[in-house]
């Protein structure tokens, strides 16, 4: 009996190859194509636009007047966070605190400082003295320890410090509020258990943990704290940046071009502050990733091994 298979058996015919057609995407063109005309028009009137005055920008855009006023800027954006965060951090222990007495001052204080625009505000720390002449420390009803002038105790950058801070201070506090309360109730019963108190179960337990809630929005806070600070020229406060472009642009009849270069100063200074941001939320997002995203520089170095590999 032969075992050889029968020649007339049919062998298995080779499958063609599936043809893949790319999906097309016809929108994603036409939307590229239409930013592309509106970018090509914005660079053409930015260019060709006398009115935008780029020769005086770059005359200005070092001079002395306008340096003092970024530093000016600055110190008063990282002295108003400072207050701000603090303050925040103890209105919000404050807020969480079972004493009604703690609590319902917390929440006046947020309440009156969130209810009110800032503006109002350093208005009218700029004219407290209408309220106060002096401003003194002692026994209410009674005899007074000292006795200070007001106008002396709260100079144009300190109300100015004062509107900002006291104004930030009130949402740092819900900020806060919302880290710790994100926090595991579980995490507090067992510092309890093992003996800790409740500032060191706060401090050691909860802020550590409750920080990659905070940092995020506490980073757009310091942004908007640093734009902000134009608004100081309610008080006024002459040596701060905008106020400074605007008198230049005053003087020379050419506000508009100065109003640019302030914006030019403010997106350079908040661009700072995300690049910041952005390394500090990847230094707190250790204890909840195993493996934290590459940084830019990472990324580019990464990109010219693989080129220079292939």
């Amino acid at each position: 009996m032969s075992t050889d298979a029968p020649e007339d058996v049919a062998q298995p015919r080779e499958k063609p190859p599936i043809e893949a057609v790319p999906v097309r995407h016809p929108g994603r063109w036409v939307g590229a194509a239409i930013v592309a005309l509106f970018g090509a028009m914005l660079v053409h009137s930015l260019l060709t636009n006398p009115n935008w005055g780029w020769s005086l920008i770059g005359e200005w855009i070092f001079s002395p007047p306008i340096v003092r006023g970024v530093g000016v800027t600055i110190l008063l954006t990282v002295l108003s966070m400072i207050i701000g965060l603090v303050l925040g951090i103890v209105l919000a222990i404050m807020r969480l605190s079972p004493n009604p007495v703690l609590n319902g001052t917390s929440w006046l204080f947020i309440w009156a400082f969130r209810g009110t625009p800032v503006y109002v505000q350093l208005f009218l720390w700029a004219n407290i003295i209408a309220l106060y002449t002096t401003i003194s420390l002692g026994v209410p009803f009674g005899p007074e320890f000292f006795t200070l002038d007001t106008k002396t105790l709260i100079p144009a950058f300190v109300a100015a410090l004062l509107g900002l801070g006291l104004n930030e201070a009130a949402y740092m506090s819900e900020i806060v509020r919302a880290g710790i309360l994100s926090v595991d109730e579980g995490q507090e019963e067992a510092a309890t258990a093992l003996g800790m108190s409740r500032m060191q179960t706060l401090r050691h337990i909860v802020l550590p943990q409750a920080m990659r809630v905070i940092v995020p929005p506490t980073g757009n806070e310091t942004i908007s704290m640093l734009k902000t600070t134009s608004l100081v020229i309610a008080i006024p406060l002459t040596t701060e940046l905008f106020f400074q472009a605007s008198a230049i642009g005053n003087r020379l009849f050419q506000p508009f071009p100065m109003a640019i270069l302030a914006s030019i100063w403010y997106l350079a200074l908040t661009s700072v502050l995300m690049v910041g941001q952005y390394y500090i939320e990847r230094h707190y997002a250790k204890g909840a990733m195993r493996e934290l995203p590459p940084t830019p520089i990472q990324k580019w170095r990464r990109k010219l091994h693989l080129g220079g590999a292939a």
